[in-house]
């Protein structure tokens, strides 16, 4: 799987690159290993914000989230993927 990062207006801190390679794990589990996965994390104001763009063979997969958490923003896009998938 390949997993790209991208963060804008923010530091780009390893307990972060961390946590988000975790999470990408779930999509290797469910859409196999020639996955390419990119990230995008922001901050828009006080608003944390993350996206995820998948693309896995002929499957492609979008998702946004805003909290006031970037943490946060990482399992809510989890779950609008997983949502996506059924």
């Amino acid at each position: 799987m390949n997993v790209n990062i991208t963060f804008r207006h923010m530091d780009h801190t390893p307990a972060l690159d961390q946590m988000i390679r975790e999470k990408s794990e779930k999509f290797a589990k469910w859409f196999g290993t020639t996955t390419n996965v990119h990230w995008t994390c922001w901050m828009d104001g006080a608003e944390h914000c993350s996206e995820v763009s998948i693309n896995s063979g002929h499957e492609k997969y979008f998702a946004k989230a805003h909290a006031d958490d970037l943490y946060k923003t990482f399992d809510l896009i989890i779950q609008k993927i997983q949502n996506q998938m059924q």
